[in-house]
């Protein structure tokens, strides 16, 4: 398969069904992206189909890293608070931090898929590893200048090809904003791109489990445990790499 070429390609994240597209695959781990693939740029809010698909592929047993080239304390807080590992700063394509989120949680790479929004970065370092890549049709429009450059490209890449699932907001297919969460609430700040920026949970994510715990509770850290999540007693998060201060978005 072409390295640019998606091995699927989804509207959003919560349309890769966690039975048949992942666990009936051999996919038990996941390295998936931040920015525009739960994170939306616009407003910095994980939508709430997002939290839930989250909480239940966890459920089901899925392990995730993940893996960004953002540098900014943001993605660091929001891996603290859904007590999942991160690598940052990644500089994807290249292979180093893909081998480094694999270490962390014991991953072996043909039992691996990487999700992301981007072919260039999320795709092309997959598929260099020989792993598989399901893009995901951006959250929203909005990014950083350097990325809606490389919009253009994967549009030539892409041709007419089509995302699984229903139209969503994209760069390459541009519609109204959706999936905004209702008063949402504040987590962690950072500078992007010489502004700050705000990273936000939506308020209505939904429950696990039957437990009444919310996403970012969902019992400790990723490797097991019972409890509230290392991030809400006032402890790191496992395997968290420390946050950056400063420097720019990528």
């Amino acid at each position: 398969m072409p390295l640019l070429e998606p091995d699927r390609y989804f509207s959003r994240l919560s349309h890769v069904d966690i039975e048949r597209d992942l666990l009936a695959l051999g996919f038990r781990f996941v390295l998936l992206d931040i920015d525009n693939t739960i994170l939306t740029r616009d407003t910095h809010e994980v939508p709430r189909d997002a939290g839930f698909w989250l909480a239940k592929a966890r459920d089901a047993g899925i392990a995730f890293c993940l893996v960004s080239n953002n540098w900014h304390e943001g993605v660091y807080q929001l891996a603290n608070r859904l007590s999942l590992p991160i690598v940052a700063k990644a500089v994807k394509p290249l292979p180093p931090a893909f081998f480094m989120a694999l270490g962390k949680i014991g991953a072996t790479r043909d039992a691996t898929v990487v999700i992301g929004d981007q072919l260039v970065t999320d795709v092309l370092g997959a598929h260099f590893l020989g792993m598989k890549a399901y893009l995901l049709a951006p959250l929203v429009e909005q990014d950083l200048p350097h990325t809606l450059l490389l919009r253009n490209f994967e549009r030539l890449v892409m041709g007419e090809r089509k995302p699984e699932g229903v139209s969503v907001p994209s760069a390459c297919r541009p519609t109204e904003a959706a999936d905004a969460a209702a008063s949402p609430s504040t987590r962690s700040r950072g500078d992007a791109g010489g502004s700050r920026t705000e990273v936000r949970f939506a308020s209505a994510i939904p429950t696990i489990s039957g437990t009444g715990e919310t996403l970012a509770d969902l019992g400790g850290p990723v490797s097991g445990g019972t409890g509230k999540a290392l991030a809400d007693l006032g402890g790191p998060a496992v395997e968290t790499d420390e946050p950056a201060r400063t420097g720019g978005a990528s």
